[in-house]
């Protein structure tokens, strides 16, 4: 389980019973614990019973949440009873951190509603929202406006929050790498170094011909080519592929990896081709896979942004991501697609075990013993998620479009990394891709985390997102 440490907020208005507050904050920090949260709040040492309502609760709460910045990924305000607006907005501007921010409220019941119980939380929201406003701090909504913290939908707001934080925490002073030029027909991939160093994303470049020289000078009965050869044989089946083919492909990954750490890289993207083929015989392939599922994220064919992409999702799903083509139509079903590459898919994303083989569309130009590398394999079913991002230079800014569908078993007789999946009004996302001058690539999880992406891409990090079909969810301020 992926886990998040969270400040809380526990928000209290003394003409309301205390006992909710009280009770109010001892429930949420139990749901917290139970759901991959580790929180930090306030004791009843602190202030009374451990919420905050006056501007010296807020100072100690400011306080401690700087004490312990370099741990929060989030802050969760709650409202037991209607809750001090300002005390609330008071401590997070006090802290100074700049993280996302979740308002959950709790719901009165009408046989209790007497003063005795009378919580008024349903009102308190509102307040405390406009406060938050009026400070600049930006937040996030619950799908109901009053929940309880047991409640299905808040648990899945939790898991939708928690993948926000972790996007937000992770995309800030992001480190990725450039391997090579990118091929001379991919005018598709191209983008702004500019604009990412901007948005806090610098990119390293490697020269090819830096690659192969370092490839050249290493010996195949070097002891880190000896424990890569064997690390390669180990993840896949290398089918018919020679020896001296797996050989080069353990030296290149070698070089690839000891610049990645090097240079405190988050994952980098590839010149697949032609490079590599023309001067090694091989295709990278089955060790950008492996890169992958390390969580070291490795696009093809130069792609930089469909790379950060997938470090994107990888974050918030805490498992390794893949990138794919838009690639065919699925006979008549206007919703379902297939998803395809040659491929360097990450094992996680076979429901079987892979096999390398040739490349099936170099082979007929470069020959088979020169195009060594690729894993076959299907995609396994459940849910996943589809990220885009690009660098817009026209309009100057990031944009990125986000996607949930269903990776199904639907046949799909071709070579290569497979899926067929079905997405809802598919054709609708279609249109935007081509219209808004995206690619045909696309980033890919096996996972469910679509709002919280739109969330942290859009709502905190200020890049211009299309949510599609998404309905309910976390709001945006």
């Amino acid at each position: 389980m992926n886990r998040n440490t969270i400040g809380v907020i526990v928000g209290n208005r003394g003409i309301f019973p205390d006992s909710v507050a009280r009770d109010g904050r001892e429930e949420i920090l139990a749901v917290l614990k139970n759901n991959g949260f580790d929180p930090i709040c306030l004791t009843p040492e602190d202030s009374k019973f451990g919420t905050v309502e006056s501007l010296a609760d807020s100072t100690a709460c400011a306080e401690l949440f700087r004490r312990n910045a370099d741990e929060i990924d989030g802050i969760l305000v709650t409202l037991p009873n209607f809750g001090d607006e300002r005390g609330i907005a008071n401590a997070i501007r006090m802290s100074g951190l700049k993280v996302p921010v979740l308002v959950q409220a709790f719901p009165d019941k009408l046989d209790r509603l007497a003063m005795t119980y009378r919580r008024d939380a349903f009102c308190g929201k509102f307040s405390a929202c406009s406060n938050l406003s009026q400070y600049n701090i930006p937040f996030t909504l619950t799908t109901k406006h009053t929940v309880s913290p047991d409640a299905p939908s808040f648990i899945e707001d939790l898991r939708h929050f928690g993948a926000t934080c972790r996007v937000v925490k992770g995309m800030k002073a992001v480190r990725f790498g450039q391997i090579g030029a990118r091929p001379g027909p991919f005018n598709s991939v191209r983008y702004s170094e500019k604009l990412l160093e901007y948005s806090g994303i610098t990119i390293d470049t490697f020269d090819m011909a830096d690659v192969l020289g370092r490839v050249s000078r290493m010996k195949d009965s070097d002891t880190l080519v000896q424990v890569k050869l064997a690390e390669i044989q180990k993840y896949t089946s290398i089918g018919q592929a020679p020896q001296s083919a797996i050989l080069k492909m353990a030296k290149v990954a070698i070089v690839i990896e000891k610049w990645i750490a090097e240079n405190q890289l988050v994952g980098s993207a590839i010149q697949c081709w032609s490079a590599l083929q023309d001067e090694l015989g091989i295709v990278p392939c089955t060790i950008m896979s492996m890169m992958s599922n390390g969580l070291l994220p490795s696009a093809c064919e130069v792609d930089v942004v469909g790379g950060i992409a997938m470090y994107a999702l990888q974050l918030a799903s805490g498992t390794p991501s893949a990138i794919v083509d838009w690639n065919n139509n699925y006979e008549d079903d206007e919703d379902k697609c297939v998803i395809f590459h040659c491929s360097n898919f990450p094992k996680h994303f076979y429901g079987e075990p892979t096999v390398m083989d040739g490349h099936e569309m170099l082979k007929i130009s470069s020959g088979l013993e020169n195009t060594w590398g690729t894993l076959q394999g299907r995609i396994k079913t459940g849910p996943m998620s589809f990220l885009r991002l690009n660098t817009d230079d026209v309009i100057g800014k990031l944009t990125a479009y986000v996607a949930v569908g269903e990776s199904l078993s639907d046949p799909a007789p071709t070579w290569g990394g497979i899926g067929v999946v079905r997405i809802a009004n598919l054709q609708g996302l279609l249109r935007y891709i081509c219209e808004k001058n995206f690619e045909h690539h696309v980033s890919v999880s096996l996972s469910s985390v679509g709002k919280g992406m739109v969330e942290a891409l859009q709502h905190y990090l200020g890049w211009e997102v299309y949510a599609h079909e998404m309905s309910g969810g976390a709001a945006k301020h």
